[in-house]
């Protein structure tokens, strides 16, 4: 194998990942190992698999403030055949200490590349306000951006989170638990149950609570359930790519509510609407949300009858939720971990220098 395709193989995995670089993270880490304390063997797996992920989470730890959440099995996709398998890392191997960590140095290049691209959705937000502010603009920043693009599930996720939340809030709407009265003895008798676990007792057998929208969290690129839950029995999932019948029927038998309101492109209405019903679970989904009922309720939300309640308030959310997705990393911390490194000595040669 050459260093070219080496590279090739390395480029694959970058271009793939999302903003977060976690398995190119790992690669360079298992190259700096190997390079300073040469106490693993790349041509054996078991030497670094493991480990390699604690390296990788430190790194991420400092510059994310987060790790890889994926399973096992998904982390370790990265030393397949068709990934950076050990063959691969030895050439790579070679040419990074050959050249003081120049491979390390173009991975963690391209993952602040990835970073600063990403700071563009938050300077859009800085930048508009609820009169200048189109959502559709905002979500094309990460369409026409290659290296975003793998993230645009998410940046729909709080695009839709942001807007939902707002409205719940502003409304002010109530939810109510409550016992059935002719259930008072069952009540009583598992009293420290339904205090403990539904904060019901015998003298307060009904609560209200403010209804909310909940985001699951971060997830990683193998996961098909669900992206957000309402306190109200509302599951939402956002699906921005196209639908097969076997994904669909993975999103709703993996959602255990009921009441599933799935979010779309416009072009993908006719056929999930369809899929869903091939499969029988129609009866679940509570509603389909298309791409342009969000651009009608942004509109609406920035620039109608009540912007001055609910128009801050979701462009602060969608600004704060993007941070906490995607946190910005360090430039101070980031510039002396490469200086601590070496990286900022090294020039990149003829072939690391095109990515």
């Amino acid at each position: 194998m050459t260093i070219l395709e080496a590279k090739q193989a390395l480029d694959k995995i970058i271009s793939k990942g999302r903003v977060h670089l976690y398995k190119p993270i790992q690669i360079a880490e298992i190259l700096y190992r190997d390079r300073i304390e040469g106490d693993i063997n790349l041509s054996d797996l078991d030497t670094y698999r493991n480990a390699s992920k604690r390296w990788r989470d430190v790194i991420c730890l400092r510059f994310l403030g987060r790790t890889s959440t994926s399973s096992a099995r998904y982390q370790d996709d990265v030393f397949n055949e068709n990934a950076v398998p050990p063959s691969v890392l030895e050439v790579l191997s070679v040419e990074n200490k050959q050249n003081n960590g120049i491979v390390e140095k173009y991975i963690y290049d391209r993952f602040e590349q990835r970073f600063s691209q990403m700071s563009s959705g938050l300077n859009y937000c800085n930048t508009h306000d609820k009169s200048s502010f189109q959502v559709v603009e905002f979500i094309n920043l990460f369409w026409n951006e290659p290296g975003l693009k793998r993230s645009i599930d998410k940046i729909y996720e709080i695009v839709v989170y942001a807007l939902f939340s707002a409205l719940i809030e502003s409304l002010k709407v109530k939810v109510t638990v409550e016992a059935d009265i002719t259930k008072q003895r069952l009540l009583e008798e598992f009293s420290d149950f339904a205090e403990l676990v539904i904060g019901l007792s015998k003298e307060c057998s009904k609560i209200t609570i403010n209804a909310r929208i909940n985001r699951v969290g971060v997830t990683n690129a193998a996961d098909r359930g669900l992206d957000m839950w309402a306190n109200f029995g509302m599951a939402i999932q956002i699906k921005h790519l196209s639908l097969t019948e076997e994904l669909a029927e993975n999103i709703v038998s993996s959602v255990s509510s009921d009441r599933i309101v799935i979010v779309c492109k416009d072009s993908e209405e006719k056929l999930i609407v369809s899929l869903l019903t091939q499969i029988g679970w129609k009866s679940k989904i509570q509603s389909v949300i298309t791409e342009n009922d969000l651009v009608l309720w942004y509109d609406k939300a920035l620039r109608g009858a009540f912007a001055e309640e609910i128009g801050d308030k979701i462009l602060s959310t969608l600004y704060d939720e993007i941070l906490l997705e995607f946190p910005a990393t360090n430039c101070d911390d980031f510039n002396e971990f490469k200086h601590d490194r070496g990286y900022d000595s090294i020039s990149l040669n003829d072939v690391w220098s095109n990515s």
